[in-house]
């Protein structure tokens, strides 16, 4: 099982995880085999990634950090508040004050990382472009706990920075979508209402009677920047509190690694590198420091060429060493299938390093092959 962009996707490649629709809908189940036509509708649909078997890693298996029905579940949950309309703040009022299933989620999300022995983000969702909003609070909520996991928060912290991280745009409510959506830069009344989202969904927390002003906080402060660059209010350094400032990186992160109308996706090993370079200015230093820990820069499945011209896939990552995965040998430097497994663990095989990711290896191989002839 490897994570293959959907622009290098080919006829032939068989579905490894399910994939589901905005509403919980299974879209693609897993073994189903792929046509052009299944390829031209997951471009349709905005998806720009899949999970798939072709034969290159058929033992390895991908998971994610919490249970697909757990993440689907949070996603429902978090898409009904999120679609009540502008103004009609009483009905999310009243979701929030008549279910307790927020917090049953939450606590749920914390059981299953707590069983998790290798904590590290190796597996990145899949999600449309109209799914996007509920995925990224859900995957907010996750990366906020496993960071609060890696400093050691008591449970009721962890429960309170799970909700807060997960309601923390309940505010883009009252933005309109053709705000939240525009492909070109935005106005500054434009700015303006997008930054209006952290005060409205401050007032809907507090007032709801179901969250502590700690949860509410996040959504005020999650654009806060350490050095005082964010908004809404232009807080620095400690004045933002600790669960504002976990959700900040989550929240920066998670929204780099997604494809937006106004920019692609960022490469998970990019993100890393820019997440990286925030830490001390634009985010908390020694919370970069913990997800720098249990982000992957390369996640499972990951093609990669190497320095010494082998093309690999990475295999295991091991919290601490991210940047120097385990990697399995698939073809040697001329292109072709090796064929005895042979495995590196970068950590230790420092004369050996990661040159560039290979998103289409059908493609990079035939260049390397022509290029060779030619040269």
């Amino acid at each position: 099982m490897r994570r293959v962009p959907v622009t290098a996707l080919h006829a032939g490649m068989k579905i490894a995880r399910p994939v589901y629709s905005a509403g919980g809908q299974m879209l693609l189940s897993a073994g189903l085999e792929l046509t052009e036509r299944y390829i031209e509708r997951l471009k349709r649909l905005g998806i720009n990634f899949v999970y798939v078997e072709d034969g290159l890693l058929p033992d390895l298996i991908v998971d994610d950090v919490i249970r697909d029905e757990t993440r689907s579940r949070a996603r429902t949950l978090v898409r009904e508040l999120l679609q009540t309309a502008p103004g009609k703040r009483g009905d999310i009022k009243r979701c929030l004050l008549l279910s307790r299933e927020i917090q049953s989620v939450v606590e749920h999300i914390i059981d299953e990382l707590l069983g998790n022995k290798n904590l590290i983000l190796d597996m990145m969702d899949i999600r449309t472009h109209d799914d996007y909003t509920f995925a990224h609070s859900v995957n907010v909520g996750v990366l906020s706990v496993m960071a609060g996991l890696a400093m050691k928060m008591s449970r009721d912290r962890l429960v309170q920075l799970g909700k807060g991280a997960m309601l923390h745009d309940i505010g883009k409510i009252d933005v309109p979508l053709s705000v939240l959506n525009k492909p070109g830069k935005l106005s500054e009344e434009e700015f303006d209402q997008i930054k209006r989202h952290c005060h409205v969904g401050m007032q809907i927390l507090k007032h709801s009677g179901y969250v502590n002003i700690v949860e509410a906080a996040v959504a005020l402060q999650h654009h806060e920047r350490y050095d005082g660059s964010g908004y809404p209010v232009g807080l620095k350094g400690e004045q933002i509190h600790l669960f504002s400032r976990v959700a900040a990186v989550a929240d920066v992160y998670d929204a780099i690694t997604s494809d937006r109308v106004y920019r692609p996706a960022f490469p998970p090993h990019e993100a890393y590198e820019l997440l990286a370079a925030g830490g001390g200015s634009m985010f908390d230093y020694e919370i970069v420091r913990i997800f720098t820990h249990i982000i992957a820069p390369y996640p499972l499945g990951t093609v990669v060429e190497l320095s010494n011209g082998e093309i690999a896939a990475v295999v295991e990552n091991i919290p601490g060493y991210n940047l120097y995965p385990r990697v399995r040998v698939l073809f040697d430097p001329g292109g072709q299938k090796v064929e005895e497994q042979r495995e590196y663990f970068l950590a230790r095989q420092r004369d050996i390093v990661i040159r560039q990711v290979v998103d289409d290896v059908v493609r990079h191989i035939k260049a390397r092959t022509v290029s060779n002839s030619t040269g």
